[in-house]
């Protein structure tokens, strides 16, 4: 499955990368489940990303490695890959990108996101879940970077 949000910020692009740290990543973490960071290593090629999800009466780890990064002079991206997904995923990869936007100055923010869970049906029914918890990211991209 394929998830594609973009999301218009203020602030430039050299701003918005810098702002790309721990601190974004805490804000970022939807209401359920919670999520405890155990590793958050950054955004660069070789960092790793580890989060333990608290589903009250178990817990399930994902680790990300952060498989690419590169900087043009329009756009800076960061590719992180699950290696240890929950048990309801199969397959993550989310490609981070930060364009700029010659128009207004400002950048645009893109979650592209490929997944897959166990089954096909199951696809499409986490489907519209992943979607709002990536949609929750929207205000608070705009509000961190106004």
């Amino acid at each position: 499955m394929h998830l594609l949000l973009q999301t218009p910020v203020r602030q430039p692009l050299p701003q918005v990368w810098a702002g790309f740290d721990r601190q974004l990543f805490d804000q970022l973490a939807p209401p359920f489940p919670p999520v405890e960071v155990v590793r958050f290593d950054g955004c660069l090629k070789g960092d790793v990303v580890h989060l333990r999800l608290n589903f009250i009466v178990f817990k399930q780890d994902w680790i990300s490695d952060i498989v690419d990064q590169q900087t043009t002079g329009n756009e800076i991206f960061f590719v992180d890959q699950g290696t240890k997904l929950p048990f309801f995923l199969r397959y993550w990869q989310h490609r981070h990108r930060l364009v700029r936007d010659a128009q207004t100055g400002g950048t645009l923010v893109i979650d592209d996101i490929t997944f897959s869970t166990p089954t096909l049906l199951t696809d499409y029914l986490f489907y519209p879940l992943m979607w709002l918890q990536f949609a929750y990211r929207k205000p608070i991209y705009r509000r961190v970077f106004k």
